[in-house]
């Protein structure tokens, strides 16, 4: 299947529930990589779907789950 749109999802989770979130992220579908960082953020996720509805779909249920704090999403606008 061919993946047209894209989008990077920055997480802050709740102290000592970062791996937990993580692998819970990583069961979503149309999530291609989830990063635990150090910084400002606990986690970047990498997300590709074969259109906008179904992307925000799966945004939408990775900021329901359960210890997650915060999070930022940047659709990608080119994709090389």
């Amino acid at each position: 299947m061919s993946y047209h749109v894209a989008a990077y999802l920055l997480i802050n989770a709740d102290v000592g529930h970062e791996s937990e979130v993580q692998r819970e992220i990583q069961a979503v579908e149309f999530v291609k990589r989830v990063d635990a960082v150090y910084g400002v953020y606990d986690l970047v996720v990498y997300l590709e779907a074969p259109n906008q509805e179904k992307l925000t779909e799966a945004v939408s249920r990775i900021r329901k789950l359960n210890h997650i704090h915060s999070t930022l999403t940047m659709f990608v606008v080119e994709n090389k």
